[in-house]
Formats: structure tokens, sequence, C-alpha cells
């Protein structure tokens, strides 16, 4: 796919890629956090 942008067009479109980069990154980045499984709470053991 060639194109032939210049000038301000060509700044957009790459500014714009970025964008679209980063939050696809950002994105990935949460769903992977949220998918680990969690650590059990630890109820200290009751002592008298």
């Amino acid at each position: 796919m060639t194109s032939k942008l210049k000038g301000p067009a060509a700044i957009g479109a790459a500014i714009g890629s970025a964008a679209i980069a980063a939050a696809l990154l950002y994105t990935n980045k949460r769903k992977s956090k949220a998918n680990k499984p969690k650590a059990p709470d630890v109820v200290p053991p009751e002592t008298d």
C-alpha cells in the first residue's frame, strides 16, 4: 500500500498511527493484568 501524503497530512497520519498502537498496547496490558489470579486473603489465626 503506497501513500503519498505530504506535510501536515503525513505528520497527522504518523501521530494517529502511534496513538492507535499505544492504545492497543495499553488495553492489552490492562487485560493481561486483570486476568491474573488474585492471592486469597490470609486471615491470621485467632489466639487467646
